[in-house]
């Protein structure tokens, strides 16, 4: 396997030999294309048989892992398809780990 940088630095070409495997740890927002060969590209918890043949092209919109398997000898181009929206923090609790919860219970 091995990667090569385009004109952007969003966007990189990646060839795949026959049965090589590429993950992209967060896929949403990034766009895979396939340049050559075949790949299959699987997310996470998604039951979905996704196959990309020349010209075809996924792009992901979930915070999920992407693994992208190459079927045959592969060259896919791997890049940001749109701003991701990244999910919103949790906000602070109000209340002290060690201050005594609201239970009716008053402490001794």
């Amino acid at each position: 396997m091995s990667t090569q940088p385009s004109s952007s630095s969003s966007r990189f070409d990646v060839s795949l030999p026959t049965r090589a495997v590429f993950s992209v740890p967060d896929g949403a927002g990034v766009g895979i294309e396939c340049r050559s060969g075949t790949v299959w590209v699987t997310l996470d918890r998604d039951p979905r048989d996704i196959v990309l043949e020349p010209g075809d092209r996924f792009d992901g919109t979930e915070h999920r892992r992407i693994l992208v398997s190459a079927l045959t000898a592969s060259c896919i181009t791997v890049s940001d398809a749109q701003p991701a929206a990244m999910p919103l923090a949790r906000p602070a609790r109000g209340w002290s780990p060690w201050r005594l919860r609201p239970h009716g219970l008053s402490p001794a």
